[in-house]
């Protein structure tokens, strides 16, 4: 068992603990409370230390669990998984998901670089083992496919197929 939490643990890329405003997020007891089933592919509209500044500010009322950086693939995790960010603007959504930020706007392709693509594919991969979620378009989902969301994020230069693909080779422990 030890093994494979070591190969769990090490299948994520690296991150580093950046955390939100504590008023921006739910404390929960996740996936005991409620089951992590879907990962939420966002696209800032801002950039990373801007978004940083909003998730740090308690009066936002808004998180990700992780971001991840254009230039360099760098991943920040802002919210435990454990806990319930405020990412999907639907609380069903918000309970059942693990929210990933991408630096860039959904109008600017150059955003999309190769080091986004690959760090987060990586990360989605690591989120999907760890809970047993399928590797699709049905459970790896665009903001903009939350019921009720007013986002059009991630864009039309978001490449899924790319992106699915990357997720899909990713090794699983």
């Amino acid at each position: 068992m030890q093994g494979g939490l070591v190969a769990s643990l090490l299948s994520y890329p690296p991150t580093h603990w950046i955390p939100a405003a504590r008023a921006d997020f739910t404390v929960s007891r996740r996936p005991a409370a409620h089951p992590v089933e879907i990962v939420v592919i966002h696209v800032t509209q801002e950039t990373f230390q801007d978004a940083r500044r909003i998730f740090q500010d308690p009066n936002s009322r808004v998180s990700a669990h992780y971001m991840v950086a254009s230039a360099d693939g760098y991943v920040g995790q802002f919210v435990r998984e454990k806990d319930i960010a405020w990412h999907a603007g639907n609380w069903d959504y918000n309970t059942r998901s693990i929210g990933i930020e991408h630096e860039g706007w959904i109008d600017r392709p150059e955003y999309f670089t190769d080091a986004l693509y690959a760090a987060s594919a990586r990360l989605t991969a690591a989120v999907c083992d760890r809970y047993g979620i399928p590797k699709n378009r049905d459970h790896i989902i665009g903001h903009v496919d939350v019921p009720g969301s007013t986002h059009t994020d991630p864009g039309p230069h978001w490449d899924w197929d790319r992106y699915l693909g990357d997720v899909r080779r990713m090794f699983a422990p």
